[in-house]
């Protein structure tokens, strides 16, 4: 019965207001709703907008790298690396490939996402958008010759059948970097260079079918040292005369020195002190690889090459240091500070979706919780501005009314201070600051009452105190 009696009151009020011409007052004034709260949403917008831009999309969830010929080293390794990044759920696919330069090609020409690359290895044009995820690993060269004595210099190899490696591998590079260094190259003079690698290259030493062979790391395995080292009459280069010499003409190249029995302590292989020259090998990828890729690429690497072995010290490798590549900026970070807070606790494509959900909730928590904090005050304002500008007026004609005025001129102020009350009274004003107009109203009397000659009543000042 109470809510039917209501509903007959509001009823019977609607249409008491329709029979006077009475509209009911608004509660809100929403035009200056939308004015305060406008600019702080398009605002906040504006900065989801940007933070989208620049925010990167979900990390795909397979790779591709180019793991050099199969049986070689970088294989070994890329293999490693398929596994830890499984555990994330990330599936890395591994593209056969004849060694450093052609994994370079591969991965300027788009093939690939990640290349194993020796230092030194190099393209004129196609590379400004690669970058390095850092120095993963030293990788000797071996040079193995026939020979009833001791080389002391590669340029005692003229007129010899060298093999130095097929087109596109890294060993290739390196070979006939070294050879021209010693006045060695194809075309010139007696010497024959074979485009073998390998095993193949191993076999046609033995065979006698070529008389020095090249071999690095991503042409030959460990094994194939090994077995080398024990072949009768196949001695082992030693760069111990003009190492130095090598160094400083190579900057990519670092000696390595093998202690007697490095390769088998039991037949004590080799059997004196050797030095070798190294380059180093960089994980390459595409500038536009994934931040949270990058992180897992390095933290795989961390794993896999940070141990020590037989070419190099605990901790040695990764590093950040840069060569033929400038290093990429996440993995620089990385190095630097190591993975985010969000990666540390939180499974991979967990942190993933955190991290992208708060580059959005930024702006929020800036922009917008501290706009709508504000803007009751800045509505306020907007709606009690229509009065305060009145106001100016009214002390305007009350300074006029200090100075000595002809009566028609005392009527001609109050004359105006009558527009200004009449103006009060037509200015839309919601209900909730409906109480501002009438306190205008009794200030305007007030004035009124001045310019009138009259002296306002003691009562008067108090009522316009409250």
């Amino acid at each position: 019965m109470a809510e039917k009696e209501a509903t007959r009151e509001k009823k019977i009020e609607t249409a008491r207001r329709r029979l006077l011409g009475l509209r009911p007052v608004s509660v809100v004034s929403w035009r200056d709703a939308v004015a305060t709260i406008g600019p702080i949403v398009l605002l906040t917008a504006l900065a989801v907008g940007a933070a989208l831009y620049f925010v990167r999309p979900a990390p795909p969830s397979s790779l591709t790298i180019a793991g050099g010929p199969e049986g070689s080293n970088f294989r070994n390794i890329a293999e490693q690396y398929q596994k830890i990044l499984a555990r994330n759920d990330v599936e890395l696919k591994i593209l056969p490939s004849l060694g450093s330069a052609d994994s370079l090609d591969k991965l300027v020409d788009g093939e690939v996402d990640l290349a194993f690359v020796q230092s030194g290895v190099t393209r004129e044009t196609g590379t400004d958008e690669l970058v390095s995820l850092g120095t993963m690993f030293r990788q000797p060269v071996s040079i193995f010759y026939r020979s009833d004595k001791a080389f002391e210099r590669l340029s005692q190899m003229d007129g010899m059948r060298i093999a130095i490696g097929r087109q596109g591998s890294g060993t290739r590079f390196l070979a006939l970097a070294l050879l021209k260094g010693n006045g060695l190259e194809p075309g010139v003079g007696k010497t024959q260079f074979l485009d073998l690698e390998g095993e193949a290259a191993r076999e046609a030493l033995r065979a006698g079918q070529v008389d020095a062979i090249f071999l690095s790391g991503d042409s030959a395995a460990i094994k194939t040292v090994r077995s080398l080292l024990r072949e009768p009459g196949v001695r082992l280069f030693d760069f111990s005369a003009q190492g130095e010499a090598y160094e400083r003409r190579f900057r990519y190249l670092n000696r390595l020195e093998l202690p007697p029995g490095a390769f088998d302590l039991g037949t004590n292989l080799p059997d004196h002190r050797i030095t070798m020259m190294a380059p180093t090998v960089e994980l390459l990828a595409n500038r536009d690889l994934h931040p949270a890729l990058s992180d897992l690429l390095v933290e795989a690497a961390q794993e896999i090459h940070s141990r020590s072995s037989l070419m190099q010290n605990p901790r040695e490798f990764p590093h950040p240091i840069e060569h033929d590549y400038p290093m990429s900026d996440d993995a620089a970070r990385y190095y630097k500070s190591g993975k985010s807070y969000a990666y540390r606790f939180l499974p991979f494509w967990l942190a993933s979706l955190v991290n992208r959900a708060l580059v959005i909730i930024f702006p929020l928590l800036v922009i917008l919780i501290p706009g709508m904090r504000f803007a009751p005050a800045i509505y306020a304002w907007r709606v009690n501005r229509r009065l305060y500008k009145r106001y100016g007026e009214m002390m305007a004609l009350e300074r006029a009314a200090q100075e000595p005025l002809t009566p028609e001129q005392r009527a001609a102020l109050v004359q105006r201070l009558d527009e200004i009350e009449k103006s009060v009274i037509n200015v839309k004003m919601p209900g909730a600051f409906a109480d501002q107009s009438y306190i205008m109203r009794r200030h305007i009397k007030f004035v009124r009452d001045s310019l009138a000659g009259g002296t306002p009543r003691k009562d008067d000042d108090v009522e316009l105190l409250r």
